[in-house]
């Protein structure tokens, strides 16, 4: 146990010396060489370099940010923000900023190449003045024309197996805006990767979708997916939940959802194909 005197040191130091403190304790080494083995000194490092340069982040508690860290180590992914395979994302819970570990769409699509069935995996950004022409009968689409400005209008992904069945998924950008308001629950905060790195955030829920319902998927694919629907299941009823205690005598919307993807369909909205 802390003395009172060790306590009062730990408290005036940085938050950054703080985490510095926590990644050199031997239990917590254990912890991530379990994970990593030889590469565990690499990844402390990286946690330590994406806290020191994240304010939002230092304003969460150390331990709870390492072991959100400790679950991108455990999926062998980084968590640069600028590599794009893992985040550790700060949003408000009850005025706290909590740490939460999420997976970007380059980390799902590792996560699936290492069942070694996919021979071309890939997610992309439609732009104004691209059109997708749907192929029915393969589940697949065209891309035809090119772009006329680097505005992106959609989102899509696509696979093909080395057995040669293929499959691709296109959303447009106001599903994906209405999805990530639904159910991400740091939409619209300067902290969310929803502000900050929409395009990646947007072809990490097409190519998520799409291997969730078509894909050969690896057991921690699964169980990644799992986990993040999960939390997105809670997140919308906490949001629903609070509408209504924010509006009780507003009249009931009613909400269309597209069946291939589960998407929420604005009333105003075009057909994607």
């Amino acid at each position: 146990k802390m003395t009172n005197i060790q306590k009062q040191e730990n408290r005036a130091l940085s938050p950054v010396n703080q985490m510095k403190n926590l990644l050199a304790n031997q239990g917590m080494q254990n912890l991530f060489a379990d994970a990593l083995n030889e590469n565990k000194d690499r990844f402390l490092a990286s946690i330590i370099d994406l806290y020191n340069g994240d304010s939002y982040l230092q304003g969460c508690n150390p331990k709870e940010v390492a072991m959100e860290a400790l679950k991108a180590a455990t999926l062998n992914l980084p968590i640069n923000k600028n590599l794009g395979y893992a985040y550790i994302v700060p949003y408000k819970n009850k005025g706290k900023l909590t740490p939460q570990f999420q997976i970007g769409y380059k980390g799902y699509i590792q996560m699936a190449q290492r069942s070694g069935q996919y021979k071309v995996l890939n997610a992309d950004i439609i732009y104004e003045g691209m059109e997708i022409k749907k192929n029915y009968l393969k589940g697949t689409f065209e891309i035809v024309g090119e772009p006329k400005s680097d505005k992106a209008i959609g989102y899509f992904a696509y696979f093909q197996l080395l057995n040669g069945y293929e499959h691709a998924l296109y959303m447009t950008k106001e599903v994906i805006t209405n999805y990530a308001k639904r159910y991400s629950q740091s939409f619209g905060s300067d902290f969310s990767p929803w502000k900050k790195q929409f395009d990646e955030m947007a072809q990490k829920t097409v190519i998520k979708k799409l291997l969730s319902k078509y894909g050969v998927l690896t057991t921690e694919f699964q169980d990644a997916v799992k986990e993040e629907e999960d939390r997105e299941v809670l997140r919308a009823t906490e949001n629903n939940a609070m509408l209504e205690m924010a509006a009780p005598d507003e009249e009931e919307e009613t909400i269309e959802v597209d069946p291939d993807t589960g998407e929420i369909i604005e009333e105003d909205a075009k057909a994607p194909f």
